[in-house]
């Protein structure tokens, strides 16, 4: 390359080269530098995020006095612009950086002040002016609760909406049929399939009830605690200003932190909505499994219903098709819990008045609201809503489960139930069968009692 296509920057540490046509400066070139880590950047939400935390800044300055207008307004419209997305190659820094994010922050300043400096024709400094009351040390944590509370808004509640939608709808067409319970793997009473359904809706829905509860800490943001949590060279009024302003924008709720010492030193809040994003992978995962084990077979497994054939699913043997979406869904669950892990050390490796993993926390976070999100979606209209049920194989299997001699029990007693269940299961008959031949009971009487609908009512039938 020749030296016509690289400019000179400086910073506080000198000179150095950067490449003539970036918008960034020298201290975002040193980081590029500094760290060839991973080739992972820091994700698209937390960018939009960092634009929106500017362009807040910005405003609250002028409000404040403490910003001429004409600056505040060119560094709005480049704040604005870029968390818009229409300059992400210009945050090109890793994930593995400095743990507070200062580079990234020094990213977002030195980009935007390029472009603000460049629609006003004066020059526009990242630090004294696109910076203006704050540190990387309150901004990056904010960044982090904004692009969070941004993604589970807007993205991973309507996601979890859908699918608890599609669940319900699948019940109202096909609940009413009747399928063997099990329990350790193994038959026991009956269950309707709506019962099934409307439990992992349950599921679902408590997982969207936890996320909204944790929705009120992940709105408080660090935004005016500067450098170690006091505030020092921020006008006082200036966080509350900031959250003010980024409601307006957002339409979510956001709040000034009332300890920056607690926003900025810890990570619990994050160490929360990740749980919470834990427990929802948990969730996925059971009934994805539950829905693999279903779709069994066709012909050697339980082969209760047949899961909407999307790809051939072997190299090897024709006409072999796979439950290729819950094992996606597993698969997501597998990855959320281990960011999961990941962030839960982040959070205890706090020191003091500052985190120092920030960036990998921002990046597992978010990167699990999304798989979250487009897994609930994808099991939601490419498994729940198109599978059918595949009634003979549930009915048979219900017809010669031994285990109906359960609801006899008042009537005959556990012991004679016993003897009534191990004698159908050796001689593969019906329990109808067997207890007309060991018990006083009719056939009217059985009919009621071993009733499978009537079985999955609860209570006592006698």
């Amino acid at each position: 390359m020749t030296d016509s296509k690289y400019r000179k920057e400086k910073d506080s540490m000198g000179e150095l080269e950067v490449p003539a046509d970036a918008l960034w400066g020298a201290q975002t070139q040193r980081a590029v530098e500094n760290f060839p880590i991973s080739g992972l950047t820091m994700p698209r939400q937390f960018i939009a995020a960092l634009g929106l935390v500017k362009w807040a800044a910005a405003g609250a300055n002028a409000e404040l006095g403490l910003l001429q207008n004409s600056i505040a307004i060119a560094i709005q419209h480049a704040a604005l612009a870029v968390a818009e997305g229409k300059h992400d190659k210009e945050f090109p820094i890793d994930v593995f950086q400095t743990g507070s994010g200062t580079s990234s922050n020094m990213n977002a300043n030195e980009v935007i002040a390029h472009l603000a400096t460049a629609a006003l024709g004066k020059d526009v400094h990242p630090n004294d002016h696109v910076n203006m009351c704050q540190s990387s040390n309150d901004v990056i944590p904010s960044c982090i609760h904004v692009s969070a509370a941004l993604a589970i808004a807007n993205v991973l509640l309507p996601a979890l909406q859908h699918l608890s939608a599609t669940l319900e709808d699948k019940a109202e067409e096909c609940g009413a049929i009747v399928k063997t319970g099990r329990t350790h793997l193994m038959d026991a009473m009956p269950v309707t399939l709506g019962q099934e359904l409307r439990g992992w809706r349950a599921q679902i829905d408590l997982g969207s009830e936890r996320l909204q509860e944790t929705m009120k800490r992940l709105t408080e943001i660090a935004q005016g605690g500067t450098a170690v949590g006091t505030g020092i060279n921020a006008h006082p009024k200036f966080g509350n200003k900031v959250a003010v302003l980024l409601g307006e924008h957002t339409g979510l709720e956001f709040a000034s932190a009332a300890s920056k010492f607690a926003s900025m030193g810890s990570l619990d809040t994050v160490v929360e909505v990740s749980g919470q994003l834990r427990v929802l992978a948990v969730s996925l995962s059971k009934i994805a499994n539950d829905l693999r084990w279903m779709n069994s077979g066709p012909l050697a497994g339980l082969g209760e219903i047949a899961l909407p054939a999307l790809q051939p699913g072997s190299s090897i043997m024709p006409g072999k098709v796979n439950p290729v979406i819950p094992e996606a869904v597993a698969m997501v669950a597998a990855q959320v819990v281990g960011n999961d892990a990941c962030i839960a050390m982040a959070g205890q490796s706090g020191n003091f008045q500052l985190n120092v993993m920030l960036p990998v926390v921002a990046y597992n976070l978010l990167q699990s609201i999304e798989l979250l999100a487009n897994a609930s979606m994808s099991l939601a209209d490419k498994a729940i809503a198109g599978f059918t049920v595949n009634a003979d194989n549930i009915n048979s299997a219900l017809d010669r489960n031994p285990i109906l001699v359960t609801a006899l029990n008042p009537v005959i007693g556990y012991e004679t139930g016993a003897a009534v269940a191990k004698k159908a299961y050796k001689e593969g008959r019906s329990v109808k069968e067997v207890a007309r031949e060991m018990t006083d009971l009719t056939d009217d009487e059985l009919d009621r009692l071993l009733d499978p609908a009537a079985l999955t009512e609860g209570g006592i039938k006698h």
